[in-house]
């Protein structure tokens, strides 16, 4: 049987129902907003971003259908296109932009503006949509029923069930509202710690353990499930009870590199868990993601080449007419804006972009959309490598910029601009290649979608780059608050082919780590990124990881339709908790930049850190019963 024969859309070819309306671009726009902001704090906090498709979805549904009374489907899966854009152009961008911010903290360049941040963006995600256009037959029509693309066919059962879209997006609103109050009380009024941490340290063992008690770590937990956080916290486990402790052993009263006040060596022995880690274990963690990034594109290495190939056979066969569900953007549209996004690169002085640079954007960029579209609809968004994608064209753009002679900052600069601009396009492609799917299964016209994509990416593209700037001036990247994890390794990784001082043997042994783990069957990148993030931060997650296994396996139903309805309302909710965080973040960046800042903690004296401690897990326990209790309440009668 040919499936791609036999599938009918939802909505069928000869009956048009309103889709691309000012309803449904405005809604879209200012999800895109929210969300592309709330992943952009997300990812730089933990390196990770969730997909906001399926909230945008149910938000739209709430909307229109609830407050507005209106009854189209395709209105609600424009809203999602248009709103889950800034969610992966905000990946693409916070994984490697931060790196020139961080080299300006070092006096190696100028900060860049925010012009710069958004147009940069603003090509990347034009270039990832205009490079799927052409691929969308031959990958979403012709392979129906063998590409499963699971984050959009999610998407399209919640559109189908859109008679419950109200209700359900009751939970995405209370879940944003719970963490918003919850973020400002922990990180606003400082009423209690969003850090708890205790550490030991004493002549024989040196260690740390803690969390971060904040709700957008623990959704993600839950989002991600009981076996990916449990690997992050496996690697938070390695690094801070097993690698600190050795290190602090076994250098004893060696001198390290760490100075006291009076610039004298201080001993590893008498190093607290926190400074070991800054100075030690990142490095160690860094060659871990790395390796885990390379490997993991190695392992996909045949599929990409098999994949491009057939991608490349079904080139150009989509149409600009016909059926309105088989219409598209027609092929000179795509040439010509290709070739002057191209052209802009090259020529616009903020972009510190060669000719050549241009070029390999243009041809890296185009393979990795190709790779990337096809990759998620067989793995899905969630586990599509980009970081490794990333990585892999950062190092060669960097050599060529090496041999090329265009070294040192400003060859680091281009090589990062360059990355960012290939790893939103890869992003992007995935993103709309999902949402092509969406509407392919309920019945969207496709050429409309593409122009809904495109209006996300101008939106998400401007929106990200102030939301960066703002963090960058409130906390700075690379700090505590925003560690900017992913960033902070592509700024190794181009410090290091350009010839810069680097720990190579602690960044080695990061490697056969990653090595061993990969040997013994632990999907590697998880691992990694949890032996190279703080343990405060894969703790929370594993706690969220812990509530979807109870959920899933623990807790009795009545039926598999109960079951599904329960985790599912975990899901949105804890997408809410993100949303949520992610506002408020920003919203107290802003404070933190004019100076209005309120600070409770005093009200505990000098037993703040010991006092908060305790009052932080008890908020923590009570911000997970609201999750236990969203599910319990929302499961199907």
């Amino acid at each position: 049987m040919n499936q791609k024969q036999d599938f009918k859309p939802f909505i069928p070819a000869d009956k048009v129902l309103p889709e691309f309306t000012v309803t449904s671009i405005v809604l879209g726009m200012i999800l895109a907003v929210i969300f592309g902001g709330a992943n952009a704090y997300l990812g730089l906090r933990v390196g990770m971003t969730v997909s906001a498709s399926i909230p945008a979805a149910v938000i739209s549904m709430g909307v229109i259908r609830v407050i507005l009374k209106k009854d189209s489907i395709l209105e609600n899966n424009m809203v999602q296109t248009v709103g889950s854009a800034g969610e992966s152009l905000a990946a693409g961008a916070i994984f490697t932009l931060p790196a020139i911010f961080m080299w300006a903290q070092e006096g190696l360049c100028d900060t860049p503006s925010y012009f710069t941040i958004a147009i940069i963006s603003l090509c990347g995600g034009l270039l990832g949509v205009f490079f799927m256009v052409p691929l969308r037959t031959a990958l979403i029509v012709e392979e129906h029923g063998v590409l499963p693309y699971p984050e959009g066919t999610a998407c399209a059962e919640v559109l189908l069930a859109g008679e419950e879209g109200g209700d359900k997006s009751k939970l995405v609103f209370t879940g944003l509202g719970v963490a918003a109050v919850y973020k400002f009380i922990a990180d606003g009024l400082k009423l209690f710690p969003s850090e708890v941490n205790f550490d030991i340290q004493n002549s024989t063992y040196t260690c740390g353990i803690g969390m971060d008690v904040l709700p957008a770590l623990a959704g993600v937990g839950y989002i991600c499930g009981l076996e990916i956080s449990s690997y992050m916290f496996a690697g938070g486990v390695l690094s801070y009870l097993v690698l600190i402790p050795a290190i602090s052993y076994f250098g004893g009263d060696s001198p390290s590199a760490i100075m006291d006040e009076a610039g004298k060596a201080i001993p590893f022995n008498k190093l607290d868990p926190g400074s070991i880690w800054s100075q030690y274990i990142r490095y160690i963690g860094a060659g871990a993601v790395a390796a885990g990034g390379i490997l993991s594109l190695i392992k996909s290495l045949p599929t990409m080449v098999k994949t491009f190939g057939q991608a490349i056979k079904g080139f150009g066969k989509n149409v600009s007419g016909g059926e309105r569900t088989a219409q598209d953007l027609s092929l000179k549209t795509v040439g010509i804006a290709v070739l002057v996004i191209a052209l802009a690169i090259w020529l616009i002085p903020s972009i510190p972009v060669s000719p050549l640079g241009a070029i390999i954007i243009v041809v890296f960029g185009f393979f990795f959309a190709t790779v990337s579209s096809r990759m998620v609809g067989l793995v899905g968004s969630s586990n599509n490598p980009v970081s490794g994608m990333a990585i892999a064209s950062l190092i060669i753009t960097t050599m060529l910029f090496k041999v090329s002679g265009n070294t040192g900052a400003s060859g680091m600069i281009a090589a990062i601009t360059v990355g960012t601009i290939i790893c939103i396009v890869a992003a992007m492609a995935g993103d709309t290649s999902q949402d092509l799917k969406t509407g392919y299964i309920v019945g969207a016209t496709p050429k409309k979608q593409q122009i809904g994509e495109l209006i996300g990416a101008v939106v998400s593209a401007f929106a990200i780059g102030g939301v960066m700037y703002l963090l960058n001036a409130a906390w700075g990247f690379g700090s505590e608050a925003i560690p900017a994890p992913q960033a902070s390794l592509m700024k190794l990784v181009v410090e290091g082919v350009m010839g810069g001082t680097l720990p190579w043997t602690l960044i080695i042994i990061g490697v056969f780590i990653a090595i061993a783990v990969e040997v013994i069957g632990i999907p590697v990148l998880a691992f990694a990124v949890g032996l190279y993030l703080p343990i405060h931060l894969s703790a929370p997650i594993f706690v969220g990881g812990l509530m979807k296994w109870y959920m899933e396996k623990k807790r009795s139903y009545d039926s598999e339709a109960q079951k599904k309805d329960c985790i599912e309302a975990g899901v949105l909710y804890c997408s809410g908790m993100i949303a949520g965080e992610g506002l408020v973040g920003i919203l107290l960046a802003v404070f933190a930049v004019v100076g209005l800042n309120v600070d409770m903690s005093g009200i505990y004296g000098d037993s703040f850190m010991t006092t908060g401690n305790y009052v932080g897990i008890a908020a923590f326990i009570v911000l997970i019963a609201t999750l236990c209790y969203a599910c319990k309440k929302n499961k199907t009668k």
